[in-house]
């Protein structure tokens, strides 16, 4: 018989999986691992800005990640270095600035690894809650920006030629990534969630013959991941967000390995 908190973990884990399999997609498509990173690292220093002012965590985080996803965006067309070094100075800065501030917080007690790595006794109905609802809204505005946003990942000039506004899309999509971190904080942690993102994608990559596929096969993947590593967490005693990832990654190797196989039948 399976305990409460791990039930509430598992509703919570499918939750994830069920967003991050379609945005991973697009991650993937759009080479920005490195700037999902990138929101990832940035959390930290929405976590301290919650402790400091007293806010909500997931709140916070979502709200600092935005912030910091559009002066990205900002930066890319107003200065001349390329993006992997803008994406390097914002990632360390704000993880920087975010364990300073943590190294300050003498008088506030709070759990640094359940943060970093993700902790299913942690999960309650309030969080389930918000991940539930806020994973709707994310999915519904995806599917209403599903469009121009495929596009201009094809083609970003024949998308903002047909009047699609790329750039306006593409600051949604940021924002959505931001809300994705800011809802995953309790099951795979800060620091986590950008393998959540990319691994199942990845794997879906390997075996799916078009977009539609991809993205169905991604969502897959995150379940799985999900329900093999929280049992695994349970059973070894392990942090969530590693065991789920490396549950993901385990996956991974295994489909890549059966692919080259086939690849080779074929030869």
């Amino acid at each position: 018989m399976l305990d409460d908190f791990f039930i509430r973990a598992l509703l919570a884990g499918v939750g994830i999986a069920l967003i991050t399999g379609p945005l991973g997609c697009f991650v993937i498509w759009r080479r920005l691992s490195f700037f999902a990173g990138t929101l990832a690292h940035s959390a930290l220093l929405g976590v301290t800005m919650a402790l400091v002012f007293e806010l909500n965590i997931a709140f916070s985080v979502f709200l600092i990640s935005a912030v910091l996803a559009i002066f990205l965006l900002q930066l890319q067309t107003k200065t001349n270095l390329p993006n992997d070094a803008l994406l390097g100075l914002l990632a360390h800065s704000s993880l920087a600035i975010g364990l300073v501030i943590i190294g300050f917080l003498t008088t506030i007690r709070f759990d640094v690894m359940g943060l970093l790595f993700g902790d299913i006794l942690a999960v309650n109905q309030t969080d389930l809650l918000f991940i539930w609802v806020g994973g709707a809204f994310i999915l519904i505005i995806l599917k209403f920006i599903w469009k121009p946003l495929f596009a201009s990942t094809i083609n970003y000039d024949l998308a903002k030629a047909e009047g699609m506004s790329p750039d306006r899309y593409n600051a949604l999509f940021t924002i959505l990534m931001a809300a994705v971190i800011a809802i995953s904080i309790k099951i795979v942690g800060l620091l986590l969630i950008t393998g959540m993102l990319i691994i199942p994608a990845a794997l879906a990559r390997n075996i799916s013959n078009n977009p539609k596929q991809m993205v169905i096969f991604s969502i897959f993947a995150g379940l799985l991941s999900v329900l093999i590593g929280l049992f695994s967490s349970l059973e070894f005693n392990t942090a969530s967000g590693p065991s789920i990832i490396t549950a993901a990654l385990i996956l991974f190797l295994i489909t890549l390995i059966k692919t080259r196989k086939f690849s080779e039948l074929k030869k």
